[in-house]
Order: C-alpha cells, then structure tokens, then sequence
C-alpha cells in the first residue's frame, strides 16, 4: 500500500509527543504550528509516573528526570500554614514505581524536538482541516504550501480546536470552570522548604522547585471569565489575593516579574465527545479532553494519547483501521481524569466558613491515614502502563 504520511496540526506538547511516536513507529509525519517559535506558553509542568512511562516510550523520559529538582516531600496546607496532609517522596515512588518530575515547560517542548529528526516542525505554519478523508479516501489539509493528503491527521489544536468544531458540529465545545490561574517562575536566594499546595477559601497556591534553583509559583482562584487586574498587574493582584497566606508563598510572589506572571481562564470539555476521531482524523490532548488543572493530568494525558495512538502504525498500515481502538482505549480513560479534576475543583471552590471549615477537617483526617492508602486513591491515575513502541526510525 506505500509508505502512510501523518500530518500534527498544533506544536505543543501532546502534538510533539505525537510526531516523536510516529516517528519512532516508522510513519513520516510534519508538524505544522501557527506560532512563529515554539516557546512555550507557560511556566511548569509536573510530569507523574503515568507521563513519565510514556516520555520513556518516547526515549527522552530519562533526559526529564534528570532535569527535575528533588525535593524530600510534598503536602496540603492551610493559608496559615498548619499542613493538612503530607507525604515524602521516598514513599510516593515506592507506591508507583516512579516520581513526579518537576520541570519547565520548555524543558519538555525541547526534549521532544531534539528527538524529532530536522524539518519535522514547521513553525509560522498554520493548518486547517478541510476534509477528515474516510476509509478509501485521504484527509485533506490546508498548508501554507497548499492542500497535502494525509493517510492520518492529528489534531492537537489546542481547547478552541477548529478541527473538533469541523468533525462534532453539534458538541456544546468548552464550557469555563469558574476559576482562573496565575503562573510564573522566580528564582530565590534559597530553595523553599515547604512544596506543595495551599487551600483557601475559593482559592490555592501552589510552590513547586525546578532545576537551577528556580521555583514555579501558581495560584488559582474563583473569578468571572476574562477578569483581569483593574491596573493591568497581575503580580499585584496575586500579592493582594495572597500577600497575607503563609511563607513562602509572599516572598515568592514579590521576586515575580510583572511581565512573566501568566494568566488564563479555565475551560473544560465538560461533556466529553462522542468519539476522539473521525475519518483519518485524531483529536488529541485538549482538543479531545481539555480539563481543570487541579490534578496536574492535562500534558500528562496528551501525552499518554500520543503513545495509545501510534502503537498500532507502521509504514505500510493503514491508519483509518486503528482509530476506532485509539477512541475506545482513550475516551473512557480521559474521560475519568477530566471529571476527577473537575470534582477536586468542586472542592478548592468552597468559599463559606462552614463548608471550608468542613473541607479542612476532613483533609486533616485523611492525612492521619497511613501514606500508602492516602496514596492509592491515584493509583487509577498513576498506575497507567503505556504500550511499547518500536526503535528509533
């Protein structure tokens, strides 16, 4: 049947992921972004034990690890900084085999294009599905270059995906979860002894170290979609949402540079698709699922995507035949992590005396549990083996 091209529409983190799996399957495949570069929109990424299996499939998991901070352990707490619940590390990677890596967004965007052989992304290069192709006929996608065939198109465009409005006219698309986040990397005289988050009331922060002694900070909080700071500084909206919590969350938040705070709403795929392809098309990552970040799965699962979705190919196989177990194996799955997330949200959400009062009791009482049973209430998350790929194209 000749050799099947692939085509990724979107550079970001599970399109990569995408194209390195393909790529180590045997199957050409270009990615095409919009953006002229591929600097990551973001700050950091925490990678679990289930991504990290996958990244190991994609040969650069070992390269991440190595570029995550250590740190002895991890927790919840109060604004006040009493700790609701903790775990240190050692028990964590005994429970799932593995950590969670702790790194820069651009660490990862990096690993997976230093995989990918040159030419592979095509950067100021935005493409748009014009047909999704059907089991006799190819996909049809629109280039700078003009229209290129494809045996199988990834759609990895991201939670306003085109491709996923073009394929399921009828779905409702993402709905806003009510929160929005902050996130931005400084870097301390010393590394914070405290990881972990802080519930308040409608509100969290979070503290995570990275490499070279920097610190990802974020925080996330109940607001109208698209409010923004009335003057335009997001760093003094956080000092004044969160100036007054316990160290080291305002003494990190006041070495932020106004200019590298992000802020983003939250939009979730609430009501999960029908089906994650259509034709020769693949919907991936956020376009297929998009999530709230309360369990840190949303590039962990794109990523898993990846791997599920090129297992099956070869050069020479046709993939209109495996995308019909790609959406079998994945929809469930995702579907699970997406109301998980939301349900933690849910939580994080409460913002009168008595239901926080009530929230904090009971984290408190589960963090009296012994560590392995705290712990296993991921392991449907956490515990995910990816399938094995084959040897480097």
């Amino acid at each position: 049947m000749g050799v099947h091209q692939a085509i990724v529409i979107g550079g970001g983190i599970g399109g990569l992921a995408a194209a390195l799996a393909l790529h180590r399957q045997g199957v050409p495949v270009t990615v095409h972004e919009r953006a002229a570069s591929l600097e990551p929109v973001g700050a950091g990424l925490a990678l679990a034990p289930n991504a990290l299996r996958a990244l190991d499939r994609l040969g650069v998991g070992e390269r991440l690890r190595a570029l995550a901070a250590p740190h002895p352990a991890v927790g919840l707490r109060h604004p006040s900084g009493r700790w609701l619940a903790r775990t240190d590390t050692a028990t964590f990677e005994a429970c799932f085999g593995d950590t969670i890596a702790a790194v820069a967004r651009a660490d990862v965007i990096a690993a997976l294009v230093d995989a990918l052989p040159g030419g592979t992304v095509r950067t100021d290069s935005p493409a748009a599905l014009v047909a999704p192709g059907s089991a006799t006929e190819p996909a049809v996608v629109r280039t700078p270059d003009g229209e290129r065939s494809a045996a199988l198109v990834v759609a990895a465009d991201g939670i306003r995906s085109a491709t996923r409005g073009l394929l399921f006219p009828q779905h409702p698309g993402p709905r806003y979860s009510g929160f929005s986040t902050w996130r931005t990397v400084v870097s301390p005289a010393r590394r914070p002894e405290a990881v972990g988050e802080i519930w308040g009331r409608g509100r969290l922060a979070g503290v995570v170290p990275l490499a070279d002694g920097r610190v990802y900070v974020y925080g996330a909080a109940l607001a109208p979609a698209g409010a923004r700071a009335a003057d335009g500084d997001e760093k003094a909206e956080l000092l004044r949402r969160y100036g007054t919590w316990c160290a080291p969350v305002p003494e990190l938040l006041a070495l932020a540079e106004p200019e590298r705070v992000l802020r983003h709403d939250v939009w979730e795929l609430a009501d999960p698709l029908p089906a994650y392809h259509h034709g020769r098309v693949a919907l991936l990552g956020d376009a297929a699922h998009a999530m709230c970040p309360f369990q840190g799965q949303g590039a962990c699962q794109a990523i898993e995507d990846a791997v599920v979705l090129a297992a099956p190919l070869t050069p020479s196989a046709d993939p209109a035949a495996a995308l019909p177990a790609y959406t079998a194996a994945r929809l469930p799955r995702a579907t699970a992590v997406v109301t998980g997330s939301r349900r933690i949200g849910d939580l994080v959400a409460l913002r009168t005396p008595a239901a926080t009062f009530l929230r904090t009791t009971a984290l408190t009482l589960a963090g009296l549990l012994p560590a392995r049973t705290l712990l296993g209430r991921s392991a449907p998350t956490y515990d995910w083996q990816p399938p094995a790929l084959g040897a480097p194209a």
